[in-house]
């Protein structure tokens, strides 16, 4: 990685992984920048379906993140096709490998290839779950595993950071939703809440269940059976929220309430109505792009307890079925 203006991408070149850096090297010679600073590693497992978007969602990353990404396509065969270039990131030059093998050929081809003292990001970008040994071993040398840790059923681990990139999306709906929370009188209300809905873009539900998963920890249930799920009508991504209610009843005996809803692609309603009065307010919250999602966990690793205990009681509402 090195400073530059007006970069142009330099490659692909097609080589094999005992010249990897060989080839590497050239290319930094064709660019004419002498001094590179090597920071982290980001390995990408994914399938030539979804190469393009991952390619995509890595060329937004800054290069302080990681100095070298490897692409590893896991529906190739038995001979390993690889490609080096250098890949020009906000003013700077990134090294990416992509490699097209099968998991068994690729488990041996990525590691020699990491730079090593540094840090290392593994991104599971494929929507089959991990099996055989691929995942396992880069596990065990990664900083941080990046994955939709409910679908494929990557629990949280001591090994490693786990990001998930659903609980990353929903980073502006938390925030909004606890500065509703902000005034004291709000904050009284919090042990008379007795039941959640949220609504959803599309038929994808899982970074809803993180999202309930984290208030219900937050107010102390024990689990999702105070939830609805629902789909919902909004501009958003599938996937992505589209409105939120916390419903109980005051001491008072009258109805408590507090909701964020989606107004258009960005702007959300804020409503707060107890103790016989309503307060209304808007907030924007950005839709998150994958790209955007994946700066996010690597530069801004969420709080591990918080997760893990969004992540379980999110697991618990899955089980049956």
């Amino acid at each position: 990685m090195a400073e530059a203006t007006q970069l142009k991408p330099l490659g692909p070149v097609h080589t094999d992984v005992r010249h990897v850096q060989t080839a590497l090297d050239d290319l930094w010679d064709q660019a004419l920048i002498e001094t590179r600073a090597f920071t982290g590693n980001v390995i990408a497992l994914t399938t030539s379906r979804h190469l393009k978007r991952v390619q995509d969602a890595l060329a937004g990353l800054e290069g302080r993140y990681a100095g070298r990404q490897i692409l590893g396509v896991m529906d190739g065969n038995d001979l390993v096709g690889v490609q080096v270039s250098l890949v020009p990131q906000k003013g700077l030059y990134v090294e990416r490998v992509i490699l097209n093998a099968n998991p068994e050929q690729l488990h041996g081809a990525i590691l020699p290839l990491m730079r090593p003292a540094t840090i290392n990001h593994v991104w599971w970008a494929a929507d089959d779950a991990p099996g055989g040994q691929l995942l396992r071993e880069l596990t065990e040398i990664a900083d941080q595993v990046i994955v939709d840790s409910l679908s494929l059923d990557v629990p949280p681990s001591v090994h490693y950071a786990l990001a998930d990139l659903g609980w990353s999306r929903s980073a502006g709906w938390r925030e909004a939703f606890a500065q509703i929370f902000d005034s004291p009188d709000a904050t009284l209300q919090l042990p008379s809440l007795r039941a959640l809905k949220v609504t959803h873009a599309g038929e994808n539900d899982l970074a809803v269940r993180l999202f309930a998963g984290w208030i219900a920890h937050i107010l102390g249930w024990a689990d999702l059976s105070a939830v609805q799920f629902a789909a919902g009508e909004c501009t958003r991504e599938n996937g992505d929220l589209c409105s939120v209610e916390l419903r109980g009843q005051g001491k008072d005996g009258k109805a408590v309430s507090f909701s964020l809803e989606t107004e258009g692609k960005e702007m959300c309603r804020v409503r707060a109505e107890f103790a016989g009065m309503g307060r209304q307010t808007e907030v924007m919250i950005p839709r998150m792009s994958l790209s955007e999602g994946l700066e996010r966990v690597m530069s801004h690793p969420e709080r591990a307890p918080v997760f893990e205990a969004a992540w379980k009681l999110a697991k618990s509402s899955l089980e049956g079925q």
